[in-house]
């Protein structure tokens, strides 16, 4: 089989060509993260049930809910939240390895179960389910100079010319706005006018909803006879304020009517007033982009900021954006670093090879099949939906130590032939490699099943190992084809047979500096059996180094502050002020404007 390669060499290129090939299309393919998604799937319903309060939601919203969500097929736990604002969130966990998306429907299917049973008012505003990502990629800010635009105005111009364009880049899951400013009709009742009138809140909400309300007026001349058929059009819910403002009560006789704007006051404002934004004193919103899960960070990224640039031209005057945060920067920086430590540990093996091999020639032959090996493991991470992330990059990294061993063994157990007196090479790789053959194929089997058990691990942690694990016993097992088929090859094209001579009679430079190195290699080797003699002869020496190692390992594992991944600086900073419970928002934002102060 492996003389077939040999003999035919066009056979083995064609094969590390295609798998180079796939590796580059892998490589196109990969999503760029960070980290692994080790985030479980998560979903999370929200609704609103406007001037509830904590309690009154509790058991009228999120009970209801939860009695019915509880026990969804793959839920590990599931957290509950009301506010005195109306607002109910409830967040459903997921066991690892849930899809979200069939999640998301499984929760959705429960919620419609509870539905019934909740508060018209909550039906009437919605009960939204949604898959809840885990971090944002970035974080936006808007802002307005124009001192005849506010933050209201602002999000409304966002909701509507903005954020759908930014919810259409692939990969971008979720484009969430921070406060509810939404254009909304706000009705302030008057206490007093309404009990002198007889009215309570009841009767004023029949009334909207039997004044400002969609329906469908039909068509007049249908299957009359007449020559024409007309649709009757109908101006549906009221969207001004006036129309709210005259919208009638009740008679009051003698051709009068009572209208709202007589027992209330009618204002197109904010949907809540539980959040503020500033920037620079200037009024902003604030928004969070989120990504689906298996996208590519760095190019969902790039493709906002090509948006941006390209909407900020019909921004209307003075309105502004700023990127608050930006993933972008520290996965690049994170990316670059590792990828040139990957180029670096390659050269430095080439260099350690060369030295070692002493000849151009026998360097080339694992410094064609390393980088086949490595390129080719992209291929089959995209294939096992893997990310490139600083974990898998570091696995190749290591990856490039190992795999080279495989192309040395084949050098030298031809130049082992060649030293015997072969003077054909081909004749010599032939013999070599059917005596070492079985070996290669034993080292893989054994340092694949080295990594085999990590990937076994579960939760969070062993999708870390996992693909840790799985992207090096994918690199040792192209790089044993590599050995078995593109090695050999080479060996018989660049191999000479009187290529080994380490006398150096005829000494340059380099071959001085092979010359020293030889005779230093041979002391130092000569040095170690010696030692490893001892050894045999003391045993008990090695029992107190393995003791003594053994102390140490178990210090060092104790002292060692333990963590999940290694905290690092991203360059931001996030503030948190809690003040007591039932404070105001124009207590928070003074409390909130002396801390800017401060740290500005």
């Amino acid at each position: 089989m492996i003389k077939n390669f040999i003999n035919r060499p066009v056979l083995s290129t064609v094969i590390s060509i295609i798998i180079i090939i796939l590796g580059v299309l892998g490589l196109k393919k990969l999503p760029v993260t960070q980290y692994p998604d080790i985030a479980p799937a998560t979903v999370r319903v929200s609704a609103n049930y406007s001037g509830a309060n904590a309690e009154t939601v509790m058991k009228s919203v999120i009970i209801p809910l939860e009695e019915q969500i509880n026990g969804v097929e793959g839920m590990d736990y599931i957290q509950s939240s009301a506010g005195n604002d109306g607002s109910a969130s409830i967040q459903v966990y997921f066991k690892q390895g849930i899809n979200a998306d069939i999640a998301a429907v499984n929760v959705q299917n429960k919620v419609a179960r509870a539905t019934p049973l909740l508060p018209s008012e909550v039906t009437r505003s919605g009960v939204i389910t949604q898959k809840q990502n885990s971090s944002a990629l970035m974080y936006l800010t808007f802002f307005t100079k124009n001192k005849n635009l506010d933050d209201v105005w602002l999000q409304n111009y966002l909701n509507i010319n903005i954020i759908p364009s930014l919810k259409r880049v692939n990969g971008v899951g979720d484009a969430n706005v921070f406060g509810g400013k939404t254009y909304a009709m706000r009705i302030w009742l008057d206490p007093a006018k309404m009990a002198s009138y007889g009215l309570v809140p009841a009767d004023v909400n029949a009334a909207i909803n039997s004044q400002s309300r969609e329906a469908a007026a039909g068509q007049i001349g249908s299957n009359s006879g007449s020559s024409f058929e007309y649709t009757i059009t109908y101006q549906g819910k009221f969207s001004d304020q006036g129309q709210y403002d005259n919208i009638i009560l009740k008679a009051l006789g003698n051709g009068q009517y009572l209208r709202l704007k007589d027992v209330a006051k009618v204002k197109l404002d904010a949907l809540s007033y539980s959040g503020v934004g500033e920037n620079g004193g200037n009024p902003s919103v604030s928004m969070g982009i989120f990504q689906t899960p298996g996208s590519n960070a760095q190019e969902i990224i790039n493709n906002i900021k090509i948006y941006l640039d390209s909407a900020k031209k019909t921004f209307p005057e003075g309105i502004d954006y700023v990127v608050n945060f930006d993933t972008n920067e520290f996965l690049d920086a994170s990316i670059a670093k590792v990828i040139t430590t990957l180029f670096e540990a390659f050269i430095l093996v080439f260099i350690v090879v060369f030295i070692f091999l002493q000849d151009l020639r026998s360097t080339l032959i694992p410094a064609i099949s390393v980088p086949v090996s490595i390129i080719g493991t992209f291929f089959f991470l995209n294939l096992f939906g893997y990310s490139l992330n600083l974990l898998t990059l570091f696995a190749l990294v290591l990856a490039i130590g190992i795999v080279v061993d495989d192309a040395i063994v084949v050098v030298e157990a031809v130049h082992a032939k060649l030293e015997q007196g072969i003077s054909d090479v081909k004749v010599a790789t032939v013999e070599a490699m059917d005596e070492i053959t079985g070996a290669i194929i034993s080292i893989t089997l054994v340092m694949s099943a080295v990594f085999i058990p990590v990937t076994f691990i579960t939760g969070p942690t062993g999708v870390f190992y996992q693909q840790f694990g799985i992207t090096l016993i994918i690199a040792i097992l192209i790089s044993a084809v590599n050995a078995l088929t593109l090695s050999p090859v080479l060996c018989a094209l660049f191999l000479k047979a009187n290529h080994h001579d380490k006398t150096y009679k005829n000494k340059n430079i380099v071959q001085k500096f092979f010359y020293k190195f030889n005779v230093g290699f041979t002391t130092a080797t000569r040095k170690y059996g010696r030692g490893f003699v001892f050894l045999l002869r003391h045993k008990w020496v090695t029992l107190i180094i393995f003791g003594v190692a053994g102390g140490l390992f178990w210090w060092a594992n104790a002292s060692m502050p333990a963590g999940f991944v290694p905290k690092e600086d991203r360059g931001i900073i996030f503030a948190n002020v809690e003040l007591p419970a039932g404070s105001s928002m124009e207590r928070t934002y003074a409390v909130l404007s002396q801390l800017e102060k401060k740290l500005v």
